[in-house]
């Protein structure tokens, strides 16, 4: 049975109390700070590690269930008979157990994988496994510029591991006129997108259309995963590379970045922004 966000054991908080010595000016003192824990968290399917990930470990239910649907391991959480978040001495396994034919197709994967692979390039075996067409999104959202400024200005006030430490990505799913469904936290940028993932897919009540706002730059698997989970945009606070701006419009979504207080930049999906509602328009 999927259980809920396990909690991943008393012996590893998501934050711990660093001593450090602070030095301003010509005069330095003793200076507590609260600094996020990054942990190994394996990704185990059926028993074989599929991916070790160097995490905050909080949420780490919601981390698998998410990577294991944004990276196409499964197409929906039905196929995970049951998940268990295990504590080591040398970090985290997070044990999912598949459906016959997940599976089935989990194992074929990993007799394909080559070799050793990159950060948000887990389990991959080819150039073309990298560069995965997205799937469409769907259409039905509208964003003015005024709900964009909104979904960034509230976002810091449900940052609590952030607010802590100052030193964590976030990834949040937000509506017009509903606000936040959701907001993850991690050390890593494509951990706290696939939080918020299984955390939308725990959800009593479907997500509805709205847009995956992120405290990061926005690389090409930032968008796959964000198609997968039906993100029909993507608010970033940085810029994109070009190789994201391509797979937002393939997947036709809407795509804007470098949003900070005084504007932001719509790359791709333009049609989804009511240009009527910009100021001075």
């Amino acid at each position: 049975m999927l259980r809920e966000a396990d909690p991943p054991g008393p012996d590893i908080p998501a934050a711990v109390r660093a001593q450090p010595l602070r030095f301003r000016g010509p005069t330095a003192a003793a200076a507590p700070r609260d600094v996020p824990e990054e942990t190994a968290v394996a990704l185990v399917h059926d028993a074989s590690t599929t991916a070790v990930m160097m995490a905050t470990p909080s949420d780490l239910a919601e981390f698998g269930l998410g990577f294991s649907l944004t990276e196409g391991i499964i197409a929906a959480p039905s196929e995970i008979r049951d998940i268990d978040v295990a504590p080591g001495p040398d970090g985290v396994e997070v044990r999912m157990w598949l459906s016959p034919r997940s599976s089935a197709a989990a194992a074929a994967r990993r007799r394909r994988q080559a070799g050793p692979t990159g950060c948000g390039l887990c389990g991959v075996d080819s150039l073309a496994q990298a560069l995965r067409a997205p799937p469409v999104v769907g259409r039905g959202l509208t964003l003015r510029p005024q709900d964009i400024h909104a979904a960034l200005e509230a976002l810091p006030q449900l940052q609590t591991l952030g607010d802590l430490t100052r030193a964590v990505h976030a990834a949040g799913w937000w509506s017009p006129g509903g606000g936040y469904l959701a907001v993850r936290e991690d050390v890593g940028r494509h951990n706290a997108l696939d939080k918020l993932a299984g955390a939308l897919t725990l959800a009593e009540t479907p997500a509805p259309p709205g847009a995956v706002v992120l405290t990061s730059r926005v690389s090409v698997e930032m968008v796959q995963k964000a198609a997968m989970i039906g993100a029909q945009a993507i608010i970033a606070v940085s810029a994109p590379t070009a190789l994201a701006i391509r797979t937002a419009e393939a997947a036709g979504m809407t795509l804007v970045a470098v949003a900070r207080r005084d504007g932001f930049e719509v790359f791709t999906g333009q049609d989804r922004i009511d240009q009527g509602s910009a100021p001075g328009a």
